[in-house]
C-alpha cells in the first residue's frame, strides 16, 4: 500500500478510536461513578498508537438523604465480589438484597474488611466507612486507591477490573450522596465536533489523493 494512503487509514483509525472514546463519554453522562475515558498517547509503542485512560478526577455530588448512598470524593474505589473475583466500583447506590446482603444496583456483594456485609433494613453507614446495624459495629468498607490508575480497565456496568498494587484509601466518604460522572460536557461536544472535522478532512484527502492517483495511472495508460 502506498505510505500515503497507510498514514492517511493510520490517523482515520486513530480518529475513529477518539470518536468512541467521546460517544461512551457523552453516553454515560448521567451514569453515577462513571470514569471518563480519554486517549494518552503511548511514549513507549508509538506504533501502539494511543491507549484508553481513566480520568480520576470527581464528578460533583448529588444528595440524596438515602442512608445507604454513598460517594467517594479523592481517589478511591469500593469493591465488590463478582463471581468470586474483586472488582472495584467507585458509584455508591448500595442496597439490601433478599439476602440481607450489602450489594451493588446490579447485585454484587460489596466487601467489607471481613468480606460481605450482612446487614438488616435498620442498617447505615458513617462517614469512616463503618458499617452499622441497631447500634452495632457490623464492618468497615473496604476502599482502595489503586497505585497505578493506567491499570484500570473498564468492564462496563461501573465495575472496574484491576490487577495492580494497591494503597491505603486517602480521600472522603459523603453519606446520603451520590458521585455523578466526572465527564465535561461540554469538551466533549466540542472534542467530538473536532474528531469529526478531522476524520472528514482526511477523508477528503485520501479521496483527492485516489483521484489523482487514478488520473496518473490513466495518463500512464493513454501513452504506453
Amino acid at each position: 500500500m502506498d505510505t500515503t494512503i497507510a498514514g492517511i487509514t493510520r490517523y482515520l483509525g486513530q480518529d475513529v478510536d477518539a470518536l468512541n472514546v467521546a460517544s461512551q463519554n457523552i453516553a454515560n453522562l448521567r451514569t453515577p461513578g462513571y470514569r471518563a475515558q480519554k486517549l494518552m498517547p503511548d511514549f513507549h509503542n508509538a506504533l501502539a498508537g494511543p491507549q484508553v485512560r481513566l480520568d480520576m478526577g470527581n464528578g460533583a455530588l448529588e444528595q440524596t438523604g438515602r442512608p445507604l448512598d454513598v460517594a467517594l470524593q479523592g481517589p478511591g474505589f469500593f469493591t465488590v465480589d463478582a463471581g468470586g473475583s474483586t472488582l472495584l466500583l467507585r458509584a455508591g447506590q448500595l442496597g439490601i438484597d433478599s439476602q440481607g446482603r450489602l450489594v451493588d444496583p446490579a447485585g454484587h456483594p460489596v466487601l467489607g474488611q471481613s468480606g460481605s456485609i450482612t446487614l438488616g433494613p435498620s442498617a447505615r453507614i458513617r462517614a469512616d466507612g463503618t458499617v452499622i446495624d441497631g447500634g452495632r459495629v457490623v464492618d468497615r468498607l473496604r476502599i482502595v486507591e489503586v497505585a497505578q490508575p493506567e491499570q484500570l480497565h473498564d468492564l462496563g456496568g461501573g465495575l472496574y477490573a484491576y490487577a495492580g498494587p494497591t494503597q491505603d484509601w486517602n480521600g472522603t466518604l459523603h453519606v446520603g450522596a451520590l458521585e455523578q460522572s466526572n465527564v465535561d460536557p461540554g469538551n466533549e461536544m466540542v472534542r467530538l465536533m473536532e474528531i469529526t472535522r478531522h476524520a472528514q478532512s482526511l477523508q477528503h484527502a485520501m479521496e483527492a489523493y485516489d483521484q489523482v492517483l487514478q488520473a496518473g495511472i490513466n495518463h500512464i495508460g493513454e501513452n504506453g
